[in-house]
């Protein structure tokens, strides 16, 4: 099996220009957020980057993660993960390109699943940029088995009246509209995974209560107006027309498989950007080796700094290979006709292995730089904040490595004698051999 992750060049020129443009024009707005944040929300970020939206836009790069029928540009899963490892340099990159969470998973789940008039309403003012939108599936009482989610939608006559609690709907507070994940069949009896919709409700609905902006390990002071905060939101018999399921009639019970659809893409991009990040953090801790000096001689010379560094560099060229293998598995599925589930071992292997790295790198990046990478001066404690948060988004790491493990152990059947016991083998092989051996012993 051949795994070749080669791009064109021109592709190639267009990933110098986006590191480029995320060093030169990105990079530096980092500084300037937490001003814009208590000046009064994110009025001054969006004029800030509203130019370089334009330049992506100029350069052929916006929203690049849908088809080119559907206003992308049919990158596919490789070049696509190319691009999202320079774009998680900068937490504030994805926006400026277009393909920010939620709101680039919503625009696919939407092309995806959506029928031509969800598509003209809701989608085409996502990509555009003139909506903003959640996704609203976690619940306080379901942890990480989404089959004990307790929101339903119950239709009455040409609407379905919502009711439930979610949290964890990111950008809730700053949406136009949220994706909500119902249950709409209320057979106790039925196929859990077959009994869940999603429909789109416009935030405005009454009914609708964003309660708060939580507080979290990466955002304990959540501001209001700015985007990325998680909430807390209500369903009070919020009331939708019928026509907003997602897919429409024959959408309903097809929530898992959207949500399916919609995270494994996005899984690739995570695990991409987690790299990027890791790549920051790396280089900010070799900077550091080869200047600090301690002890009379430089950290690059102290052993247990090489060790640091080469371990950072081991680890995050695996997550590199295992990432792109996925993106190009997904690729080759989509090209042949198939399905992103059955690439469900290797989505599975990059969230938590991914994840993993990505704490690392910035855990050793701050032992290196002591008490100034604690410190605030540096970027590698809110790094180090944001990251935890990745073992446990989209599912917790030991939901996915028990997907994985079970995946695997279904290629294996039980022996009562292990395949590999040498007697049993030596007897098999002189029962196959045994002849030839009698003779090679008479012609000596």
């Amino acid at each position: 099996m051949a795994w070749d992750f080669d791009t064109e060049p021109e592709f190639e020129r267009q990933l110098a220009w986006m590191r480029a443009f995320v060093r030169d024009e990105i990079l530096p707005l980092e500084t300037l957020v937490d001003e814009w944040r208590r000046a009064g929300g994110s009025a001054r970020f969006a004029r800030a980057t509203a130019p370089l939206k334009e330049e992506v836009k100029r350069q052929g790069l916006w929203a690049a993660h849908l088809p080119p029928e559907l206003g992308g540009h049919g990158f596919g899963q490789v070049r696509l993960g190319l691009m999202h490892e320079i774009l998680g340099r900068s937490e504030l990159a994805p926006a400026i390109f277009g393909n920010n969470a939620p709101d680039s998973g919503n625009a696919e789940l939407l092309a995806i699943g959506g029928t031509e008039e969800q598509k003209k309403t809701w989608m085409e003012p996502l990509l555009a940029g003139e909506l903003r939108s959640a996704y609203s599936m976690t619940e306080p009482g379901a942890g990480a088995d989404p089959t004990m989610l307790t929101t339903a939608a119950v239709r009455d006559g040409g609407e379905w009246v919502i009711n439930g609690h979610k949290w964890f709907t990111s950008n809730a507070s700053v949406s136009d509209f949220l994706i909500v994940m119902c249950r709409t069949n209320d057979d106790p009896d039925s196929e859990p995974r077959k009994s869940y919709s999603m429909i789109v409700v416009p935030t405005d609905t009454p009914g609708v209560e964003v309660v708060r902006d939580i507080a979290c390990m990466s955002d304990p002071e959540p501001v209001p107006g700015m985007p990325g905060h998680h909430c807390e939101v209500l369903y009070r018999d919020v009331r939708v027309p019928f026509d907003n399921v997602i897919g429409g009639e024959d959408g309903i019970g097809q929530g898992f498989v959207l949500a399916q659809r919609r995270l494994g893409p996005g899984r690739i991009h995570h695990a991409m950007r987690w790299l990027g990040q890791c790549q920051r953090a790396f280089d900010t801790m070799c900077e550091r080796a080869v200047t600090r000096r301690a002890s009379g001689s430089l950290l690059a010379e102290k052993q247990l700094v090489q060790e640091m560094v080469a371990e950072s560099w081991a680890e995050m060229q695996a997550a590199r290979l295992v990432t792109l293998q996925a993106a190009w598995k997904m690729d080759q599925l989509v090209a042949a006709g198939g399905h992103h589930s059955d690439a469900r071992i290797e989505i599975g292997v990059i969230k938590f292995w991914g994840a993993r790295v990505l704490h690392n790198v910035i855990d050793r990046s701050i032992q290196v730089y002591g008490s100034l990478g604690y410190s605030s001066d540096l970027p590698l404690e809110a790094m180090y904040r944001r990251a935890r948060a990745a073992r446990i988004l989209d599912g917790p790491d030991e939901v996915h490595k028990v997907s994985v493990a079970r995946q695997l152990l279904k290629g294996y059947r039980p022996a009562d004698i292990p395949t590999e016991h040498v007697p049993t083998r030596r007897a098999a092989a002189l029962a196959k051999l045994g002849d030839l051996l009698d003779l090679e012993a008479a012609n000596t």
